[in-house]
């Protein structure tokens, strides 16, 4: 099977936009593969032909990861002749160590002269000639399905399930603030899903902190790349910002100030990039930063928009799809995380928008701007 039929599904309600979507879709399959391999859009599908020396096991792995593919399948191609469909159906199934079987036939090439019902009921009835086998159009043992695409006929049984969704980069460029934990990571795979192209930003105390969320962060960007071969990751010491914050804010201020500054800061790199948003993995009611007074006084920080991809999910929700794309495993590993280093023990959860703009009157001072533009200068990237 040198073949692989990919199949989308969103992409294909995108009327006069949908060659947009295909082409993006055919540029990130194209960046997952090995070289080797053509890649080509045709109508309603992206066909690939691998080499001999393609591991089918690693290139399953990499199409998986693949947003916009509902699903794929490695594939027999035949010319689009019913002598040659017939033979190699009966070839197929006689390997199969089954009872019954069903055919289920698509065709977009209607230039083909037998319509999809036609085609599955001659090759189905060779079949039970050749090799006495029962149809079973419900509890079939297995499944031959037949695709007849411009290209040539494609037989195969197995369907592969992809993500479905959106092409990465579709939908534009946005900056994740990626914190380590469970929620974050969830909250820009969604995104991803949903076409936007991905660079993350992780703040942190090192070294008044062990540097264990640094490592955590770059086990999840080494996944993500994966999904987003071209992101970026950058890694910004804050801790200079949370001493400040401690000495000038009330205590139970402190957290909408961390994140105040976290915003501000992140703004300042999406401004130097092409980005034009901000993730975050914040779930309403979940932690007292995430009531709605407090998610309005740290989202006025900044200009740009702020999507919140998680906002309705409970954590249940959230870490069965962690689980799900791999993250969760790393999320859960002990660490150091900065929004911890000088916690208030009883954090303000209904903060008032104008008492915070006030106390931020007297935190803008010369020292401040200086410290903002020293965690800028002094920000680390991964690519």
């Amino acid at each position: 099977m040198n073949y692989i039929v990919c199949h989308y599904s969103e992409i294909g309600l995108k009327g006069k936009n949908r060659p947009f979507f295909e082409k993006k879709l055919v540029e990130n399959i194209r960046m997952v593969l090995p070289k080797s391999c053509s890649v080509r859009r045709l109508p309603g599908v992206v066909l690939i032909n691998l080499k001999d020396n393609n591991s089918k096991e690693d290139i399953e792995k990499r199409l998986k990861k693949v947003f916009g593919i509902a699903y794929f399948t490695f594939a027999e191609k035949v010319d689009p002749d019913m002598k040659e469909i017939k033979k190699r159906a009966v070839e197929i199934l006689k390997e199969k160590k089954i009872e019954s079987f069903r055919i289920t036939t698509k065709r977009s090439d209607k230039t083909f002269p037998l319509t999809s019902q036609e085609v599955s009921v001659e090759v189905g009835a060779e079949v039970v000639k050749e090799l006495n086998l029962d149809v079973d159009l419900e509890n079939y043992d297995f499944n031959l399905i037949i695709e007849i695409i411009e290209s040539g006929a494609f037989l195969y049984g197995r369907k592969i399930k992809g993500y479905g969704g959106l092409p990465v980069s579709s939908s534009g460029r946005a900056l994740l603030l990626l914190s380590g934990g469970i929620d974050s990571p969830v909250a820009g795979l969604r995104m991803m899903k949903r076409g936007l192209s991905l660079d993350f930003i992780h703040f942190h105390a090192y070294p008044l902190v062990s540097d264990d969320s640094i490592k955590k962060v770059k086990k999840i960007f080494k996944l993500f790349k994966g999904y987003s071969p071209n992101s970026k990751l950058f890694l910004i010491p804050f801790s200079e910002i949370q001493k400040k914050i401690r000495l000038e804010v009330p205590e139970k201020y402190r957290i909408i100030f961390y994140r105040r500054f976290m915003l501000k800061i992140a703004q300042e790199v999406v401004l130097q990039s092409q980005a034009e948003a901000l993730v975050t993995g914040e779930s309403l009611g979940q932690v007292s930063s995430q009531t709605l007074p407090n998610m309005r006084a740290t989202e006025d920080a900044v200009f740009l928009p702020i999507l919140r991809p998680l906002v309705g999910n409970n954590k249940e929700e959230i870490v069965k799809e962690a689980k799900e794309f791999e993250t969760y495993k790393i999320s859960i590993l002990p660490d150091q995380d900065c929004c911890t280093l000088f916690n208030p023990g009883n954090p303000e959860t209904r903060a008032d928008l104008e008492e915070v703009l006030k106390i931020e009157e007297g935190l803008l001072d010369d020292e401040m701007r200086g410290l903002k533009k020293d965690c800028l200068k002094a920000k680390h990237i991964l690519t």
